[in-house]
């Protein structure tokens, strides 16, 4: 069973939360403050993280943003703010999900088995899918581009392959958000849109001369055609 880091400086929704994991056969590993959150995640084979914002010493925003530099693990952020802006600026440093509080142990549960689900994520795995200079590697959920591994969230890494895949497809926002959240995709939500700038930027990074996602206005997204 998977391994789930909470980072919660309240003691007893701490508890709350690590107890009923545990009681669903989740492995726990608790911390108070965000100082060895990092750390934690590097070296324990945690699996998925959930982290509150509001932290003794090093805030959640500073903790997600460095264990993005190093694993493209789930994170799930928890916070008493719920704002658009701040879900969207915290899925633009990598937050995989993102919970408001007070919330209910069984969404918690359920947020975690998605997530958990989309990490691993690998239709007909077994392939190896290419497109100028661009490499997934489906065995092992490794991106390239032009030789460098990319350190991508596993649904930016999802949305990359289902693109690769199906190179003459033009998928509409719904298709694309309903076959990889596996949820009901709503107009409103700008989730995607956040996950296809991230993933553009990536791609940018390394090789800013070369396109590989077209937006289809009206529509969509598909992969660039010359």
């Amino acid at each position: 069973m998977a391994k789930i880091l909470v980072v919660e400086d309240d003691k007893e929704i701490n508890k709350l939360v690590s107890d009923f994991l545990i009681s669903n056969g989740y492995e726990v590993v608790s911390l108070y403050d965000g100082l060895k959150a990092t750390d934690t995640v590097k070296n324990d084979g945690i699996d998925l993280a959930i982290l509150d914002l509001m932290l003794p010493y090093k805030n959640g925003d500073m903790v997600l943003s460095e264990i993005r530099k190093i694993s493209n693990i789930p994170v799930i952020i928890v916070s008493a703010k719920e704002t658009t802006q701040n879900k969207i600026d915290l899925l633009r440093l990598g937050a995989d999900d993102y919970m408001t509080k007070p919330f209910d142990l069984e969404e918690v549960l359920a947020r975690i088995e998605s997530n958990l689900r989309r990490a691993s994520y690998n239709p007909d795995a077994g392939n190896t899918l290419e497109y100028n200079g661009l490499c997934i590697d489906e065995n092992n959920n490794v991106a390239s581009l032009d030789g460098t591994e990319l350190s991508l969230t596993a649904k930016e890494f999802a949305i990359l392959q289902m693109l690769l895949k199906y190179p003459d497809k033009v998928f509409s926002k719904a298709n694309l958000f309903e076959s990889i959240w596996k949820e009901e995709y709503i107009a409103e939500d700008n989730a995607l849109n956040v996950h296809v700038s991230n993933l553009r930027a990536k791609l940018k990074n390394i090789s800013p001369d070369k396109d590989f996602i077209d937006t289809v206005w009206g529509i969509g997204y598909r992969l660039h055609k010359d």
